[in-house]
C-alpha cells in the first residue's frame, strides 16, 4: 500500500482543512471523513500502480525503486485485484459518507451530485494512471492529474466541503501543493526514465530528457512557492499580529525543498535520487500541518 505517500496525499485535505476550518459547522467530523477518503483513494492509486506496472513490464529487476509486491512474487494477480475491488469499495463508501455529512444533510444536493461524480472520477483516474490497454501514465499525462486531483480538486474540493462555499484565494495554495506534489512525480520518474523508456512508459522526463527535466523540478518548486507567497501577502495579514508571523512558518520547509533542486542539478546518476522523494513529500506535508495548525489555534 506503500504507505509512505500518505503523508503526501494528506497535504491536499490538511490545505483545504486549515482554509476552511473556521467556517465549517462539524470541522472534525468533515475533516476525518476528508483525511479517511483521500488516504483510500491514495492506497487505491498505489494498489493500481503495482497492478499496472508489473502487467506492462515496468516493474522488473532494472528498475531502481523499492520492490514492487507483484514483482517481488509476494501476492498474486488475483490477489491484488481482490484488493483494489476492497479498497475502491471502501473508497466509495466513505466518500458517500463524507458527502453526507458535509454536503447532503444541509441540502446541498446538487452539490453532492457534483462531488460524487469527481469522487468517481478519482477513483477511475487511479486504476486509468497504469491500467487498461491506453493508461494515461503512460502518456506523460501523470503530471497533470496529479496536479489536478492533488491541487486543485483536493484542496479546492475540501474546502468547499468545510465552507459549502467558494473562494478563489483557495487556488493559490491549491497551485502549491498541486505542483509540489507534481515535483513527488517528476523525481520518481527522473530516478526511473531509463527503464520507463525501455519499457515504453512514456512519462515527461522521458518526453523531455533528463536534464530538461532538472530546469523542470525548478519550476515546479519555484512557482509553488510564489503561488504560496502571493497568498500570504494578501490573506495572513488579515489575522492578528502573532497568526501572521506563525503562518509564514509554513514557508520554511522551502528551505529543503530548494535544497532538493541544488542535489538534483548535481546529481548524473539517476538511483541516488530516491531519497530526495521522501524529502519533498516531507516538506509538503509540513507546509501543509503547519497552515493547519495555525489555521486551528
Amino acid at each position: 500500500m506503500r504507505l509512505r505517500t500518505l503523508p503526501l496525499a494528506a497535504s491536499c485535505t490538511l490545505t483545504g482543512a486549515a482554509l476552511g476550518w473556521q467556517l465549517a459547522e462539524n470541522p472534525v467530523v468533515i475533516f476525518v471523513l476528508a483525511l479517511a477518503t483521500t488516504f483510500l483513494l491514495q492506497i487505491l492509486s498505489n494498489l493500481a500502480n503495482d497492478y499496472g506496472d508489473y502487467v506492462s513490464g515496468a516493474d522488473n529487476s532494472n528498475r531502481v525503486g523499492p520492490e514492487r509486491a507483484l514483482q517481488s512474487g509476494e501476492i498474486s494477480k488475483s490477489e491484488m485485484k481482490v484488493a483494489l475491488i476492497i479498497c475502491a469499495t471502501l473508497a466509495f463508501v466513505c466518500g458517500v459518507l463524507l458527502l453526507w455529512f458535509a454536503l447532503g444533510n444541509k441540502g446541498f444536493f446538487y452539490q453532492a451530485l457534483l462531488f460524487l461524480l469527481l469522487g468517481l472520477a478519482a477513483i477511475a483516474a487511479a486504476f486509468k494512471y497504469t491500467m487498461g490497454k491506453n493508461p494515461y501514465g503512460y502518456r506523460a499525462f501523470g503530471d497533470v492529474a496529479v496536479f489536478i486531483f492533488f491541487g486543485i480538486v483536493g484542496v479546492g474540493g475540501t474546502y468547499f466541503l468545510f465552507t459549502t462555499q467558494w473562494n478563489y484565494w483557495v487556488l493559490l495554495p491549491a497551485t502549491t501543493i498541486g505542483l509540489l506534489s507534481s515535483a513527488v512525480l517528476n523525481l520518481n520518474n527522473m530516478r526511473d526514465h531509463v527503464n520507463d523508456a525501455a519499457s515504453n512508459k512514456i512519462t515527461m522526463v522521458v518526453k523531455m530528457g533528463f536534464q530538461n527535466a532538472k530546469a523542470y523540478q525548478t519550476y515546479l518548486i519555484s512557482f509553488a512557492l510564489l503561488a504560496l507567497a502571493i497568498y500570504g501577502f494578501f490573506n495572513f495579514c488579515k489575522h492578528p499580529q502573532f497568526q501572521f508571523a506563525i503562518k509564514w512558518l509554513s514557508a520554511v520547509p522551502f528551505i529543503m525543498l530548494f535544497s532538493n533542486v541544488s542535489v538534483v542539478w548535481n546529481t548524473k546518476n539517476p538511483a541516488l535520487l530516491d531519497p530526495e522523494l521522501k524529502k519533498v513529500a516531507l516538506s509538503t506535508f509540513l507546509i501543509a500541518l503547519i497552515l493547519f495548525i495555525t489555521s486551528i489555534i
